[in-house]
């Protein structure tokens, strides 16, 4: 059987289309506590920041479209985040075992994979050195409004056996 016949078949398969709702709901609620989180913290405008990190600073200048597009982004990588802890919770277990402190330590590696890799390679170049107390509440924000969740959405809504490729 050919390569794309294999993708064809896995991308058909019920277990991943039930993996989908974990991924999908997972980064729903994790992208809207983080972006209400973001709203109460520095206001409205943030989408246009968001934005900025793929089209430069004078995004964050720009109008409607540009904080739509920056809402989308936000929301694409809150679901890629919870895709990657799903995916990896078919191997390893235990994150959906002990989901309450994977999640904790999930929401500190998506921040640090943020922090120290993605935003540094963004078009607006952000980078420490980092305040303290900004570190340590954006810590905590993603360890329990973005790791937390998808975790326990995970937990609760995840196929429960077995790696995607035996079923």
């Amino acid at each position: 059987m050919s390569t794309s016949a294999n993708v064809a078949s896995a991308m058909d398969s019920p277990a991943l289309s039930r993996l989908l709702l974990p991924i999908l709901a997972g980064g729903a609620v994790a992208g809207t506590f983080d972006i209400a989180s973001a709203f109460m913290t520095y206001g409205w405008g943030v989408c246009r920041g968001i934005a900025a990190g793929l089209l430069g600073a004078g995004a964050r200048q720009g109008g409607i479209g540009i904080w739509l597009l920056g809402l989308f982004l936000h929301f694409f990588i809150a679901t890629t985040i919870a895709a990657v802890y799903c995916l990896s919770s078919r191997r390893l277990t235990f994150l959906r075992e002990h989901f309450f402190v994977c999640g904790l330590f999930y929401g500190m590696a998506a921040w640090c994979v943020m922090n120290l890799i993605v935003l540094p390679l963004s078009a607006i170049h952000a980078r420490g050195p980092y305040q303290i107390h900004g570190m340590i509440q954006g810590i905590l924000v993603h360890m329990f409004i973005i790791g937390l969740p998808i975790a326990f959405i995970n937990a609760k809504l995840s196929p429960s056996s077995g790696p995607l490729r035996g079923q």
